[in-house]
C-alpha cells in the first residue's frame, strides 16, 4: 500500500512534468524561430531547463507510484544538488550585487551610471565583446530607447531633466552629464567642445537612434543597476524556493524509505 509521502511526490512531480512541457517547446520553438540574437541567446538554457525538469519529475513520479527505489535515489541525489546550487547562488547573489549605486545629479530626475562602481566580476561579463554584442543586441530589440526618441523636439530640455529614467535608458539612450552636450531632443545631442573629454562615453554617443549610447560603459553599468536589483529580487524567491525544495526533498526521503520497507515486507 502507497504511504501518503509517495502520493505527494507522486502528485509534486506530475505537476512540475506538465509544467516542463510549455518550458520545453518555447525553447525548441525559439530554436527554430528565432531570427535575432537574442531570441536565439534564450533557446537553448529554455531547452535544457525543460529537458532538466522533464527527466527529474519522470524519476520522482515513477519512483514513487510504482516504489522504484532506484529510481527514487536518483531523484534524491539531484535535488540535493539542486538545494547546493541554488543556496550556493542564492549567496553568490548577495556578494556580487552588493556594490554599485547610480550617482544622484542636482536638479535632474535621473541618475547617472558608471561601471566602476560595480563588482568585478559583473563588469568582467558585460566588458566581453561576445557577451555584449548579444546583450546590446536584446537592447536594440526591445527598443528601449523608442519612448525617447518618439518624444523628439516636443520635450524641452526642462522636461526632459525632470524625467525619471530607468538605469537602462539613463545610461544607453542619452549622452553622459560629463559631455555637456547642447540639448536639442532626448536622443539629439550637439557637442559644444571639441576639446578632448575626461569621460571616454562623450566620443562614443551618437544621435543615430539605432547606435545612440549602446556601446558606452554607461550602458554597460545601466544594464548592471538593473540587474543588480532583479537579481536580489531573484535571490529572495530563491530563499523561498529552499525551503519548498527541503520540504519536499523530507518527503521525497520518506517516500524513500517506505519503499525500501515496502520491497523488505515483500521478500
Amino acid at each position: 500500500m502507497l504511504r501518503l509521502s509517495n502520493n505527494l511526490i507522486g502528485i509534486l512531480n506530475f505537476l512540475t512534468f506538465l509544467l516542463s512541457v510549455p518550458i520545453l517547446w518555447a525553447g525548441i520553438w525559439l530554436h527554430r524561430r528565432g531570427i535575432t540574437e537574442c531570441e536565439k541567446f534564450l533557446d537553448t538554457p529554455l531547452i535544457v531547463l525543460g529537458v532538466f525538469l522533464l527527466l527529474v519529475s519522470l524519476a520522482g513520479l515513477v519512483g514513487a507510484c510504482f516504489r522504484n527505489s532506484c529510481l527514487l535515489w536518483i531523484y534524491l541525489v539531484v535535488m540535493f544538488l539542486l538545494i547546493l546550487v541554488l543556496f550556493f547562488f542564492t549567496v553568490f547573489a548577495f556578494v556580487v550585487t552588493n556594490k554599485g549605486a547610480g550617482e544622484v545629479l542636482s536638479g535632474k530626475g535621473y541618475k547617472e551610471y558608471r561601471l566602476g562602481d560595480y563588482s568585478h566580476w559583473l563588469q568582467k561579463r558585460v566588458n566581453s565583446t561576445k557577451n555584449w554584442s548579444k546583450i546590446k543586441s536584446c537592447l536594440m530589440d526591445g527598443k528601449v530607447c523608442q519612448s525617447l526618441v518618439d518624444q523628439g523636439v516636443n520635450t524641452t530640455l526642462e522636461q526632459f531633466s525632470k524625467e525619471n529614467l530607468s538605469s537602462i535608458k539613463s545610461g544607453c539612450c542619452k549622452p553622459s552629464n560629463d559631455c555637456n552636450f547642447a540639448y536639442v531632443s532626448p536622443t539629439n545631442w550637439t557637442a559644444t567642445t571639441t576639446s578632448s573629454y575626461n569621460n571616454t562615453d562623450c566620443t562614443l554617443w551618437s544621435n543615430d537612434p539605432s547606435v545612440l549610447c549602446y556601446n558606452c560603459q554607461s550602458c554597460k553599468a545601466g544594464l548592471l543597476d538593473n540587474i543588480k536589483h532583479d537579481w536580489k529580487k531573484v535571490a529572495v524567491i530563491n530563499i523561498i524556493f529552499l525551503v519548498v525544495l527541503v520540504i519536499v526533498y523530507s518527503i521525497g526521503c520518506c517516500a524513500f524509505r517506505n519503499n525500501r520497507e515496502d520491497n523488505f515486507m515483500w521478500k
